[in-house]
């Protein structure tokens, strides 16, 4: 059986654009946080994954998950952007399928989704989600990529990769691939949506 690939959920953000001191992934979401929340679907997905946070979070993260399953970067590693994030998490993962990289602020994410991502890589060097013809998360990535991975820095993250690889779109019913939590408004409708549980598909 091939290996499966590897999410890497991003919580190392500074939450700039949520306002105040609160850190938008500490916040209450159904009968858990918006990071808590996400990572139910992360690990109702099956995958292996690693969550890379700061010291600020890490007791968050830990209430969900495992130290093994937890990259913790320094506040100074954390400023350099998102694309250091997923180098520093891939690094840490080198031996993977590949990698699917998902914000930990995407709690309206389905489980099936992320699958379905994951299955793509099987065929294609990188695929991502897509709903109604608008792409989302996660982003796939396969191990054949995993120099320009590593590579990777500052705050644009993977799109030149996305853009210099052959990109597979995979078309899924589910508009959580496009919902992130920046501001206070999108975690009000996020609290409107009536999540649905966390459920492991096979």
């Amino acid at each position: 059986m091939r290996q499966r690939p590897t999410v890497v959920v991003l919580a190392a953000g500074q939450s700039s654009r949520f306002g105040g001191a609160a850190h938008k992934l500490e916040q209450p979401l159904a009968a858990s946080t918006v990071l808590g929340t996400t990572l139910a679907r992360v690990i109702a997905s099956g995958l292996p994954f690693i969550v890379v946070t700061t010291a600020r979070l890490l007791p968050l993260v830990l209430a969900d998950v495992a130290r093994r399953d937890v990259l913790v970067l320094a506040d100074e590693e954390a400023r350099r952007g998102v694309g250091h994030s997923i180098a520093a998490a891939v690094a840490e993962r080198p031996d993977a399928a590949g990698w699917l990289v998902l914000p930990g602020d995407m709690p309206l994410i389905s489980t099936a989704s992320i699958q379905a991502v994951a299955q793509a890589l099987q065929d294609h060097p990188v695929a991502y989600s897509q709903y109604r013809g608008r792409r989302g998360h996660p982003v796939g990535f396969d191990a054949e990529l995993f120099s320009d991975l590593i590579a990777l820095d500052g705050d644009e993250g993977a799109r030149r990769i996305v853009a210099r690889y052959p990109a597979h779109a995979v078309e899924v019913d589910d508009a959580g691939v496009l919902l992130d939590i920046d501001t206070p408004d999108d975690l009000a409708r996020a609290r409107g949506e009536g999540l649905p549980p966390a459920q492991r598909v096979a």
